[in-house]
């Protein structure tokens, strides 16, 4: 063989594995591409397979006309089907629509009443709802006419809060309503006025609340019997005091506390009227006036009440509280200065921080906030409301009784208006349709709201709270009924309901 040969007889043998790999890796490829197409087509075929079948069933289903069954199986009259219209009330209807009612306030607090829209109880207590959220100002605006059943709501509110362990506070009771209701809770009435025996002295240093050092609670009753008697004064003067008279005030009131253990009114305005270190007579000018003024309220017109030392005492540890005024109520200006005194001590009592949880209501509101220094004390009071614990309820006839305070844009009317902007729930009951327009603008009611006003009946009222409305039956038990009734004396019953 020639070395030619032989070279090509090698090449082959190292070229024949090359070639016989390369076509065994075709076949593979081959094999796997038809075991894909293979399986691609087993899936179309089962694929048409089943949509056959759901064609064959759908077609072997009976479908109904468009226009219903032919000829009398139609079921239908021959002419146009008519359907009466139906009117019904609102009882019977809500079965037909029964999710369009207030879902309410839940559970938790003091029972109202029953929701007219919704029928069921209707629960309000302002801490619980303060609590949740709900609200952030746990003050109450009451309005409604005479006979409407608002202060029967108020007494029910406050007392059943009782059993919860909240107190009562009434500083002003102008025509002694709230009486009964405290003696028969276990609370107590101060009742003040012309010939009776009670004296109530400005000057007590009041309730002392618990963790007060023996230096902080003497700088407090001093600041407070500066601040109560400038008050009175300004209650009897019908203007703010100058910075002379507080002078001739506080130079008085500091030499009577210093030479007597209990200082009275008559003592200062003594020390007013005759300063004993004035060698040049300037002191007891500055002071006449204001001396003369709180002179008064010892030996003048006024003279009766606040002459000697204190025959009662405010004890904040009972369950109620309530100054009764119904004795002075011809006296605007007494009845202003009491009011101030016993607002004085109910703010010792607030500052006590184991008190506890107090409603403080404002009845006849509109008498008492004529008066500049009251207005004042309660505006501090409602700011106040969620540190010191307390709810106010302020009441009305109605809400135009707030443009007899002061002068339209004077500071006393923006006092006035900022009780309403502060609570943020408002009921309202009854109103006469000449208030309409002015309560509507002042709450901003929706005309649904305001129409709804003058229909209510006794013990029905509207509240808002925030956002939310309630149309409300106040529920009394027979013997709340009895206890909160104003009208015996006008029916001509005594008041356990027997003919005098």
């Amino acid at each position: 063989m020639s070395p030619r040969e032989e070279e090509k007889l090698h090449a082959s043998v190292l070229v024949a594995p090359a070639k016989e790999r390369r076509r065994y890796r075709k076949q593979r490829h081959q094999a796997a591409n038809q075991l894909h197409h293979e399986q691609r087509q087993r899936k179309i075929a089962e694929t048409k397979a089943r949509a056959e079948a759901e064609k064959a069933e759908r077609a072997a289903r009976q479908y109904l006309p468009a226009a219903g069954e032919p000829g009398p199986a139609m079921l239908r009259t021959p002419g146009r089907f008519h359907l009466p219209r139906h009117q019904d009330t609102s009882a019977t209807l809500s079965g037909a629509y029964p999710f369009v009612a207030e879902g309410g306030l839940g559970s938790s607090g003091v029972f109202v009443g029953q929701d007219l829209y919704s029928g069921g109880s209707f629960v309000y207590d302002p801490w619980v709802l303060y609590a949740n959220g709900i609200i952030t100002a746990p003050n109450i605006v009451l309005a409604g006419i005479v006979g409407s059943g608002k202060s029967s709501l108020a007494k029910s509110l406050y007392t059943r809060s009782l059993p919860f362990g909240r107190r009562v506070y009434v500083p002003g009771d102008p025509k002694g309503e709230h009486t009964a209701v405290a003696e028969a809770v276990g609370g107590r009435a101060i009742a003040l006025g012309h010939g009776m025996a009670n004296r109530l002295n400005p000057l007590d240093e009041g309730y002392r609340p618990t963790g007060f050092t023996d230096a902080e609670w003497e700088s407090t009753v001093a600041a407070r019997r500066r601040d109560l008697i400038g008050a009175l004064a300004e209650v009897v003067l019908g203007r703010a005091l100058t910075p002379l008279e507080h002078t001739a005030i506080d130079t008085a009131l500091t030499a009577t506390v210093r030479e007597n253990s209990v200082p009275i009114l008559p003592m200062v305005v003594e020390r007013i009227l005759n300063p004993a270190d004035d060698t040049d007579g300037r002191l007891a000018e500055d002071g006449r006036i204001v001396g003369h003024a709180l002179r008064r309220l010892v030996a003048g017109d006024l003279a009766g009440l606040f002459d000697g030392p204190s025959t009662v005492r405010f004890d904040p540890t009972l369950p109620m509280i309530s100054l009764d005024l119904s004795r002075v109520t011809e006296n605007s200006t007494l009845i202003s200065a009491l009011m101030t005194c016993c607002s004085a001590w109910m703010e010792s009592a607030l500052l006590d921080p184991a008190g506890g949880q107090r409603w403080v209501i404002y009845d006849e509101a509109w008498r008492l906030m004529s008066h500049p220094s009251l207005l004042k004390r309660m505006d501090a009071h409602w700011r106040l409301a969620r540190h010191y614990g307390i709810a106010n309820a302020l009441i009305f006839h109605k809400l135009t009784d707030l443009e007899n305070v002061g002068d339209s844009g004077s500071a006393m009317r923006s006092l006035a208006n900022s009780l309403l902007a502060n609570a943020e729930t408002r009921i309202i009951y009854r109103q006469e349709s000449d208030q309409l327009g002015a309560t509507a603008k002042t709450l901003g009611l929706t005309a649904t709201e305001r129409k709804l006003l003058p229909s209510l009946g006794v013990g029905q009222g509207l509240w808002r709270i925030k956002e939310r409305s309630f149309v409300v039956q106040a529920q009394l038990h027979p013997a709340e009924l009895e206890l909160f009734d104003t009208s015996a004396r006008a029916s001509g019953l005594a008041p356990d309901g027997s003919t005098p």
